[in-house]
C-alpha cells in the first residue's frame, strides 16, 4: 500500500527485506535454474550455463532489481523474472569478456572457456543473451514494452563499453573523462538498470524510477574505480581472481591513467618501457609499477575519486521521494558495496 503525503511517497509494509534476504531469494530462484539447466539438452550448450551461474557471486544486479521492486510491493516475486534475466545477461557478459581478456580464472573457478573449450563458451554466452529475453516476457508488469525497452538500451550500452574498452588497449593517450564514460557504459548502466527495471516491474512512479536510476549509475561508478583498485591492493585469497592482472595486461585502469596524467617524464619512460615489453616475469611487472602507483599516492587519489561519485549517490538517496525507514535498504547496499574488500 502506498499512501502519498503531500509531494513524498511514504510507503507502509509489514515485509521490507534485507539485503541478505533479497540474496537469499534470488539465490534460490537461480539454483533452480540452474538444476533445470543441467538437465537441459544439447548438454554442451545449456551445462556452461548453469556452471556460469553456479560460480556464486554476491548476486548484486538481481538483488537490486528486487530491492527497488520491494520499495513498491511486499510481493518481490513479481520482479524474479527481471532479476533473473539480469544475472543471465551479466554472467554472459563476463563469459565473454573472459574470453576477449584471456582471463583463465573467475570468482575463483576456471572461466568458462577454460573449463569447456572457447567455442562452446561463445555459443553458450550467445543463448544466454536471448534467454534474458524469454525472462523478461514473464514480467507481469503494466508496462512490459517499456521494461524491455530499457532492457535493450542498457544491453546495447554495455557493448558499447566493452568496444570503447578494446579500443583502449591500443592507445596511450586515454583522457580520465574517456574512462569515466567507458565505466559507465560497461559496468554502471546495469546496476542503474537494475534498480529502475525493479522499480517499474512495480508499476512505480517514473520520477523515482529515474531517481533510482541515477543513484544507481554513480554506485555504479563508484563500484568500477574500486575494482580498478582492489586488482591491484585487494587480499588474493578473497579477490577471486589474480591481483595485478590489469597491470599485466596493460589494461586502461583509472590507476595507470592517472599515474601518466600526473607522473613526471621519466616515471612515464619508466612505465611506457614496461608496456611495450613482450617477455617479463609478471611478478615483476606488478611489483615495478605498483611501487610507481605507491610513490605517486595514486591508492589515495583514487579513493577520492570513488567518494566523489558515492556522495553523489547518496545525494540523490536523500531526494528520492520514499520514506527514510522503506528506502534504508538502499544504503545498505551502497554500503555492502563500498566496504567490500573483494
Amino acid at each position: 500500500m502506498i499512501w502519498k503525503i503531500g509531494s513524498s511517497f511514504a510507503i507502509f509494509m509489514n515485509n521490507m527485506y534485507t539485503v541478505s534476504d533479497l540474496q537469499s531469494l534470488i539465490s534460490i530462484e537461480i539454483d533452480k535454474e540452474i538444476y533445470q539447466l543441467y538437465h537441459t539438452e544439447p548438454k554442451n550448450l545449456y551445462e556452461p550455463v548453469g556452471y556460469a551461474l553456479s560460480m556464486g557471486g554476491k548476486r548484486l544486479r538481481p538483488v537490486m532489481v528486487l530491492m527497488a521492486c520491494n520499495l513498491f510491493s511486499e510481493t518481490v516475486e513479481k520482479a524474479f523474472p527481471v532479476a533473473l534475466a539480469i544475472e543471465l545477461f551479466h554472467n554472459f557478459t563476463l563469459l565473454h569478456d573472459d574470453i576477449m581478456d584471456g582471463a583463465e580464472m573467475r570468482r575463483n573457478n576456471l572461466s568458462v572457456y577454460k573449463k569447456y573449450n572457447e567455442n562452446i563458451a561463445i555459443l553458450s554466452g550467445d543463448a544466454m543473451s536471448i534467454m534474458a529475453y524469454n525472462y523478461l516476457l514473464k514480467c507481469n508488469s503494466t508496462e512490459p514494452a517499456q521494461i524491455i525497452r530499457l532492457f535493450s538500451e542498457t544491453a546495447l550500452e554495455v557493448c558499447e563499453g566493452q568496444q570503447l574498452d578494446m579500443d583502449f588497449e591500443a592507445r596511450l593517450d586515454v583522457s580520465i573523462p574517456e574512462y569515466l564514460t567507458m565505466i559507465r557504459l560497461k559496468t554502471a548502466v546495469l546496476l542503474a538498470s537494475s534498480l529502475k527495471l525493479g522499480a517499474m516491474a512495480a508499476n512505480a512512479p517514473e520520477k523515482i524510477a529515474d531517481q533510482l536510476y541515477d543513484f544507481g549509475l554513480n554506485l555504479g561508478i563508484a563500484f568500477q574505480l574500486q575494482d580498478d583498485l582492489l586488482d591491484v591492493f585487494a587480499n588474493q585469497n578473497k579477490f577471486g581472481k589474480k591481483i595485478g592482472g590489469d597491470i599485466v595486461s596493460n589494461k586502461k585502469t583509472f590507476l595507470l591513467l592517472k599515474t601518466l596524467e600526473i607522473a613526471d617524464d621519466s616515471t612515464k619512460m619508466f612505465i611506457h618501457d614496461w608496456i611495450n615489453k613482450t617477455s617479463f616475469d609478471e611478478s615483476e611487472k606488478i611489483l615495478a609499477i605498483t611501487e610507481v602507483y605507491n610513490k605517486l599516492d595514486i591508492r589515495k587519489i583514487t579513493e577520492a575519486y570513488i567518494e566523489e561519485f558515492y556522495q553523489t549517490a547518496l545525494n540523490v538517496f536523500e531526494e528520492i521521494e520514499v520514506s527514510t525507514d522503506t528506502k534504508g535498504v538502499l544504503l545498505q547496499l551502497a554500503n555492502l558495496i563500498m566496504s567490500r574488500d573483494h
